[in-house]
Order: structure tokens, then sequence, then C-alpha cells
């Protein structure tokens, strides 16, 4: 029996959104970001489907987190994992000059 046979509704949809951004702020302080960014984005994709009302239900400080902090860390604006970033900064040189020449 798959998961998606029997959708979630009420209660339990928002049981499950709750321990799914539970689950991604853990991966988040464990500082593994590829499974927080998988984790949330199935939290997130859940809780666009609640309507007003239940969303008013998921205690606050998970709606924060959810919206905006993780917003700022995983958000569209942010490079895709595993893409080639092109870094804008060259790498500083260092002075030819030395602090004390060679005395002769």
């Amino acid at each position: 029996m798959s998961a998606f046979e029997n959708p979630l509704e009420g209660e339990a949809l928002i049981k499950e959104v709750c321990r799914r951004i539970r689950v991604a702020r853990s991966y988040w302080d464990t500082h593994n970001n590829a499974a927080c960014r998988k984790e949330r984005e199935r939290a997130l994709a859940l809780y666009n489907t609640l309507s007003k009302a239940e969303k008013e239900k998921i205690p606050q400080v998970l709606r924060v987190w959810l919206r905006y902090r993780s917003e700022k860390y995983f958000g569209d604006h942010r490079t895709a994992p595993g893409s080639s970033r092109k870094t804008g900064k060259k790498g500083r040189q260092r002075s030819q000059r030395t602090k004390h020449p060679e005395r002769r």
C-alpha cells in the first residue's frame, strides 16, 4: 500500500506537516543540508495544501522557520546543490616584498 493511495486530511495532515518541519530542523541543526533541503521541500509541499485556518494550527515557531529562515538558505535564489559555481572572487596575491631584505 502506497502512502499516496490515502492522502492525509485534517488533523493528520497538520500533524504530518509539523513532523516534517521538525525533521527538517533537526537535519539543519546537524548541518545535514542535503537532507534538510529535501525534507523542507516535502514539508512545504504539504504546507501549501493547507487552508488558511489549518495553517494557523501549525505552531508559529515552525511556520516562521519554514517560510522565512529556511527560505534564506534554501530558497530559489540560492545555487542548487550539485551545480557548478562560478566564483567572482579572485584569490589574493601576496606581495613579493619582504619585511627584511637580505643583508650583504
